[in-house]
């Protein structure tokens, strides 16, 4: 069968984002933080397949692929000699009981790793843990998240009352100076009383201004409960209805999985994996729904190129153009961009021949501002 779709060699991934203009986005980059003996290392080696081995206070980083139904489908059709998944990167960062030693090195390292994630996972605890000392050991994520919570919002406070003493104790407060003090002092405000500057309404302006501060609480962040095989097969955990309320409260999407049962799951060959999962009255493991709802959170989406040679999903921003997203697959197809020929993924699904696809006229010629949706499945026209 011969590919309808067609697609040029890959251009290097560029460095950093751009949602309507330029060459996609870069790799995005998602924290997992929790405290120690949390499971949290098990969830990064599951999600990545890569084996994590801490040096002190260091991080560790792996490629996470994002399972997609879709792909599977595409790929079962065109038989091609490669599939590629969308993917992210993940980062173990090391556990967060550090930071409440008075080891200020400690406490400042764990918050610089978490500045440099794009969004965060927090991974907590509703399994017994004997290796825990007894302080330690009560079972209270709803706490954990609060704690965590408060770390970064407290962080964020630190980092507004230092800026606005530079600027009080400059030579000469300018208008900038005082529109700045003005938008900080709103975000001091939001944060004293318990809120994120995630859920801030800002203007584009506003927004510029603070993304060179890169807060942490302007990230999105998911919230994983690591249960025991009971607990998950029971839905229900030691303090879940006030998680849920935190959750819920701070717009947290909650997700439970149980990190031990993936690992048994995930050393199953292939063909029991799926039987595993159906014994369970799941569709799909929790790991896969943990690395889907991370790509979701960081207002992702993927668009299809497929053929014999390959089927691959390629990542963008929400709201990306045509042209733009072009640029993703190769720098010389944005430039030469005529037109793109659009097929929605649930139309080829449905209809399963390109044949059908025209005869009901679903097939789509579009110019460099249409708006690529999630599930295109995509032939890009281009001359250089």
């Amino acid at each position: 069968m011969t590919g309808w779709f067609c697609e040029a060699k890959p251009s290097r991934v560029p460095p950093q984002g751009i949602p309507r203009s330029g060459i996609g986005v870069r790799i995005m980059k998602i924290g997992l933080v929790g405290l120690k003996q949390t499971g949290k290392t098990t969830v990064f080696e599951l999600l990545t397949g890569k084996s994590a081995a801490h040096s002190l206070g260091g991080v560790n980083t792996g490629i996470g692929f994002v399972p997609d139904k879709r792909v599977d489908f595409l790929s079962d059709f065109y038989k091609p000699k490669k599939t590629t998944f969308a993917q992210i990167e993940f980062t173990d960062i090391v556990g967060f009981s550090a930071a409440w030693d008075g080891q200020k090195s400690a406490a400042a390292k764990f918050l610089n790793d978490v500045r440099h994630c794009d969004a965060l996972v927090y991974v907590l605890r509703s399994f017994e843990s004997p290796s825990l000392p007894p302080e330690q050991g009560a079972i209270n994520p709803a706490e954990e998240l609060d704690s965590l919570e408060t770390e970064l919002m407290l962080a964020d406070l630190v980092m507004i009352e230092r800026r606005q003493e530079r600027i009080k104790t400059g030579k000469k407060i300018t208008k900038e100076n005082e529109w700045e003090l003005d938008l900080l002092g709103r975000c001091y405000a939001i944060l004293d009383g318990g809120g994120s500057i995630k859920d801030m309404e800002l203007s584009d302006a506003e927004q510029t201004t603070l993304s060179h501060f890169a807060f942490l609480t302007a990230k999105p962040r998911l919230a994983v409960v690591n249960q025991d095989e009971n607990q998950f097969i029971e839905k229900n955990y030691p303090h879940k209805e006030k998680l849920e309320v935190i959750c819920e409260t701070a717009g947290i999407p909650l997700i439970s999985l149980c990190a031990a049962m993936e690992l048994e799951i995930s050393l199953l060959p292939d063909e029991d994996k799926q039987l595993f999962i159906d014994d369970l009255g799941l569709s799909e493991s929790g790991i896969s729904v943990l690395a889907r709802t991370a790509y979701e959170l960081l207002g992702l989406i993927s668009f299809f190129t497929v053929g014999e040679d390959e089927v691959k999903a390629w990542t963008v921003t929400k709201g990306i153009f045509a042209k733009a997203a072009a640029g993703k697959i190769h720098t010389d197809i944005e430039r030469g961009f005529i037109r793109a020929e659009v097929v929605k993924y649930n139309d080829f699904n449905e209809l399963g021949s390109m044949a059908k696809i025209r005869e009901k006229g679903l097939l789509r010629i579009e110019g460099k501002e249409y708006t690529v949706t999630d599930g295109d499945i995509i032939n890009y026209r281009f001359n250089v």
